[in-house]
C-alpha cells in the first residue's frame, strides 16, 4: 500500500500541474478514480466528458451520471456513432485506434468549447502489456493518461478507490462492447444490443465477472471462478440458456479458461 500511496501523490502533483482538466469519464474503476482525484486536486476546475455509444451499456451511463451528480461535478455528453465510421464496422484489428481517434476528437472539441484545453483518460499502466492500438490513437491527439503516468496498477486503483470511499473500488472491469466480436466479423447494431442484453441479465442473475463473447449465432460465456462453479446448477444453465435463445442467440457456451482480459487478441500474431 505504500507503494501506491507514493504512486498516488505522483498522480495528484500531475493532475496539479494541469490546472484545469477535462476527464473522459465512463463510470468504470479507473476513469471514477481519476475524476475523484481530479475533483479533490482541481476541485471546480474539472469536467466530465461521457459518450453515449451503442458500444456502452445504458447501466454504465446511469451510474456514470449518478457519480457527477453526487460529488457535484459538471458534466457533458458527447453523443458517438462508431458503426458510421468509415473502417470500424469491418471490426479490424486496428479497430480500437479507429474508435479511439473519432470518439477523442469530439472529446476534445466538446472540451474546447467548455474552456478546458486538457483532455485525460483513464488507461493504466497493465493496459501497456496489452495490444492496445487505442493507446496510439490518444498519444496523437495528445490525450493525458495521468493513471499511467504515475505507474498505477488496476489492483493499486482499487485499493486506494476503497481508501478514498468510491463504490468502484470492487466493481467488475468493463470494455467496450464492440471487444466481444471477433476480429473481422461485422460489428451490427443487432450484436451489440444481444451482447448488452445478455450480459445484463447474467449480471441481474449475480454473476460479477462476466464476457458474452459473440461469434456469430454462438455466445461464449467467460466468467470467474464463482461464475464457473456456479455454472454446475442444471437450473441455471437451462434458465441462461432459454433467455440467451430469447435474445437471439442459437447456440450457448461456457470458456473453460474463465473470463481474461483481451481475448479475443489470442487470434492475433503480433510482430
Amino acid at each position: 500500500m505504500d507503494k501506491a500511496l507514493e504512486k498516488f501523490e505522483k498522480l495528484k502533483a500531475l493532475l496539479s500541474d494541469c490546472g484545469s482538466l477535462a476527464v473522459a469519464f465512463s463510470g468504470g474503476v479507473d476513469s471514477t478514480f481519476l475524476l475523484k482525484a481530479a475533483k479533490t486536486v482541481l476541485g471546480d476546475r474539472v469536467l466530465a466528458v461521457t459518450a453515449s455509444s451503442l458500444c456502452f451499456p445504458q447501466r454504465e451511463l446511469r451510474e456514470a451520471i449518478a457519480f457527477a451528480k453526487q460529488n457535484n461535478i459538471e458534466q457533458i455528453f458527447v453523443a458517438s456513432n462508431e458503426l458510421e465510421v468509415e473502417g470500424f464496422a469491418e471490426n479490424p484489428p486496428n479497430r480500437c485506434y479507429i474508435c479511439k481517434k473519432e470518439l477523442f476528437s469530439k472529446i476534445i472539441a466538446a472540451a474546447e468549447a467548455r474552456g478546458f484545453n486538457i483532455v485525460a483518460e483513464g488507461s493504466n499502466a497493465d493496459d501497456e502489456a496489452d495490444y492496445r492500438p487505442g493507446l496510439l490513437a490518444l498519444a496523437e491527439l495528445n490525450v493525458k493518461s495521468p493513471l499511467r503516468e504515475a505507474g498505477l496498477a488496476k489492483a493499486e486503483i482499487r485499493e486506494l478507490s476503497r481508501m478514498l470511499g468510491l463504490g468502484t473500488w470492487n466493481k467488475h472491469s468493463f470494455a467496450c462492447l464492440a471487444t466481444r466480436v471477433p476480429y473481422g466479423e461485422r460489428i451490427t447494431a443487432e450484436k451489440l444490443e444481444m451482447i448488452d442484453k445478455a450480459e445484463q441479465f447474467l449480471i441481474d442473475l449475480g454473476f460479477y465477472q462476466v464476457r458474452v463473447r459473440c461469434h456469430g449465432s454462438l455466445a461464449r460465456i467467460e466468467t470467474d471462478e464463482r461464475g464457473m462453479n456456479a455454472m454446475f446448477e442444471k437450473v441455471l444453465r437451462d434458465k441462461i440458456y432459454s433467455r440467451f435463445r430469447e435474445i437471439g442467440f442459437t447456440y450457448v457456451s461456457l470458456d473453460l479458461r474463465g473470463y481474461r482480459t483481451g481475448s479475443m487478441n489470442e487470434t492475433l500474431t503480433l510482430l
